[in-house]
């Protein structure tokens, strides 16, 4: 005779209380900084990871200038307005990624995050100048659902290029900096982290794979119905959840 089984976790929550919300979304955010810092994604002060206020929705939620991934908590976090202005907090802010940042989350309102670094696979791959093949399972999360912006024209210190990245980067799940490195978004901080997390390991697949020898991609039919399967903001939610729950276990000073 069959038994229920349950999920270990259904769907993302809703909240009726704003405060809830925010508190949730810097919570995961402080936990993705942890991620990062664990996998290894810092460059010396590059990088950064954006969650929109839920209630002041022209502000969002970003790490401390020079503040390294792996020591951030909820309380290191400063809330930064789309002028570059720091609202809440007692630290700077990198105007990278208030430059990067503010475009993005002004041209997709309907995000909630975005996640950008200098990881090494990303970068590498980045040098190439050309997007992801549809090699695997996992890189069909991003067939036809990422951009390539082109034009490397130093670190973005100027709101102007940061408004090409978000035009460039349109409506996908994500786009690859050239020269640079890669960025991605999602409706939840769950989803913009995790799509970063595994472009990251695609970008490595990759690069093995060619370097390896002839690549046999998957074709564009099957690609896109796995897209269908993996690269819903439910799955990139989703495939989150087991790495938020390990890092809160043996880092709960996050929450602090």
């Amino acid at each position: 005779m069959g038994r229920d089984v349950k999920m270990f976790h259904s769907l993302p929550q809703t909240f009726e209380d704003v405060d809830e919300e925010r508190t949730h979304r810097k919570q995961r955010l402080a936990a993705s900084f942890r991620i990062f810092g664990r996998y290894g994604f810092s460059e010396g002060v590059a990088g950064h990871i954006t969650a929109r206020d839920p209630e002041f929705p022209e502000t969002f939620w970003v790490n401390p200038f020079g503040m390294h991934f792996s020591q951030i908590s909820v309380s290191d976090l400063i809330r930064v307005d789309h002028q570059g202005e720091v609202i809440e907090g007692q630290y700077a802010v990198n105007r990278a990624a208030f430059c990067i940042h503010a475009a993005v989350h002004a041209a997709r309102p309907s995000s909630v995050a975005a996640a950008h670094a200098h990881s090494i696979y990303g970068k590498s791959f980045a040098s190439l100048g050309k997007t992801l093949d549809p090699l695997t399972q996992d890189a069909c999360a991003f067939y036809d659902d990422h951009a390539l912006f082109d034009d490397y024209t130093g670190v973005v210190v100027d709101v102007e290029e940061g408004k090409r990245i978000a035009h460039a980067l349109g409506d996908h799940k994500a786009a690859i900096l050239k020269n640079h490195g890669l960025l991605t978004v999602g409706d939840t901080v769950d989803s913009a982290v995790w799509w970063f997390v595994t472009m990251e390991r695609t970008c490595q697949a990759q690069l093995l794979a060619d370097a390896a020898g002839t690549t046999s991609p998957i074709d564009p039919e099957m690609a896109a119905t796995t897209h269908g399967q993996v690269g819903s903001e439910l799955a990139g939610w989703f495939s989150f959840q087991p790495l938020y729950d390990q890092i809160l276990r043996q880092e709960p000073d996050l929450l602090d």
